[in-house]
């Protein structure tokens, strides 16, 4: 555990104007290199994310407080003219603010870009859209799934032609989210060099159509299109899952070495030299031949035989595990991507770690999610309220503390 004084962001501060994941995940990753995230919400119920459980989930929102750790919960209304005041108020003493509003809505209350930088000309402010800031749909509202359908990402997921699939995870929106950090980042390194502002824009379509390399290029260069194919690699065999006798596991013949080495271990070194087998466009030519012949040997034994064998020929091979072997697995505690946060109504909670390390040592600090409004008091008094204007404020219905 990391004290957040000696993390890469120690004091930056950003306001988070921001709900559910793609933003949020953007504070999650600045919180966990040290930034101050200054969250607002509305009260009472906060951020949409609370609500996100499943029935017998004891009042608590496990995606909410992942997403959210680490940061200072304050609760505000920020349709009234007197909440908007409290924001601008803020701004000025922050270094960031992120917003995943729909385009324009911000401006609307005079919270946009071009207003705020007038209150905080230094100010970095990252906006994430639907779609993005130009063209016929910029001011169209959008959620993971109905970006992944827009960009071609469920097009290509799926068992085969025309059997769609969602990618299991909210992918457009955590992709969006760090794309926004990347370039929350950037253009904090350029005020430090420039001394200006900037403001960063990125969109769930864009983090979706970032992770159609593959199929773009081949569309681009021929006018393919793609279709969805298991777990396979548009460009190389063997490259997928396979059943095994009990479990299954990803074998990667990502190269002509890979390759024979695969077709020695199941037995066959007469593949390496067979005409249909030959390159890798052979391969993929006779893939469903490549893998039927693959599967019937793998077929004998069990997936842990086979990661032993793979792994002692230098093979890249390994299980398909499910959510909780991947989280249970020592490897994950090992690079710090299970850690341990204590929480008043839940207890001890495990929760996914910062992805990226410095210098060795992973940049979380402990901090668990806020109630809403938590931090209202503590936070506008840091920045000048008085004690009885917080109290009217609060009698007025601008804003909210939360009690125990």
């Amino acid at each position: 555990m990391t004290h957040r004084d000696e993390l890469p962001l120690a004091g930056v501060r950003v306001l988070e104007l921001s709900q559910i994941m793609a933003g949020p995940t953007c504070g999650l990753m600045l919180s966990d290199m040290g930034a101050e995230v200054i969250k607002i919400e509305k009260f009472p119920a906060g951020d949409d994310a609370r609500g996100y459980a499943k029935p017998g989930d004891p009042g608590l929102a496990p995606g909410f407080l992942m997403l959210n750790r680490g940061k200072r919960s304050v609760a505000l209304d920020i349709r009234r003219p007197e909440g908007r005041r409290v924001v601008e108020r803020l701004v000025a003493r922050c270094d960031v603010v992120t917003e995943n509003f729909r385009r324009g809505k911000l401006d609307a209350l005079g919270l946009g870009y071009e207003q705020l930088r007038l209150i905080n000309p230094q100010l970095v402010h990252c906006s994430i859209s639907g779609y993005g800031p130009a063209g016929p749909l910029a001011g169209h509202g959008g959620f993971d799934l109905v970006l992944q359908a827009f960009s071609g990402l469920i097009s290509v997921t799926g068992d085969g032609p025309g059997h769609f699939a969602k990618p299991g995870n909210s992918v457009s929106d955590i992709n969006a989210g760090i794309l926004a950090a990347l370039g929350v980042v950037t253009a904090y390194v350029k005020r430090l060099r420039t001394g200006q502002g900037s403001h960063v824009d990125t969109s769930l379509l864009q983090a979706s159509m970032q992770q159609m390399y593959w199929f773009a290029a081949a569309y681009f260069f021929n006018g393919a299109i793609a279709e969805p194919m298991g777990t396979a690699h548009p460009l190389i065999a063997p490259y997928q899952t396979f059943a095994c006798r009990q479990g299954a596991i990803a074998l990667g013949g990502g190269n002509q070495a890979n390759w024979s080495r695969i077709a020695q271990v199941l037995g066959h070194p007469e593949w390496i030299a067979d005409p249909r087998f030959l390159s890798g466009r052979d391969r993929l030519a006779h893939r469903q031949t490549l893998e039927a012949l693959i599967t019937a040997e793998l077929l004998a034994h069990d997936a842990e035989h086979w990661i032993a064998v793979f792994e002692a020929q230098g093979v890249p091979v390994g299980p398909v595990h499910d959510v909780g072997q991947a989280m249970e697995h020592p490897q994950a505690r090992a690079i710090d991507m299970v850690v341990d946060v204590e929480h008043p109504a839940g207890g001890t909670t495990r929760s996914l770690g910062c992805p990226i390390h410095f210098d060795g040592v992973a940049p979380f600090n402990g901090a668990r999610a806020p109630h809403v409004g938590e931090h209202t008091f503590e936070v506008l008094g840091e920045a000048g309220f008085e004690t009885d204007e917080l109290a009217a404020l609060e009698r007025d219905g601008v804003l909210a503390q939360y009690r125990a």
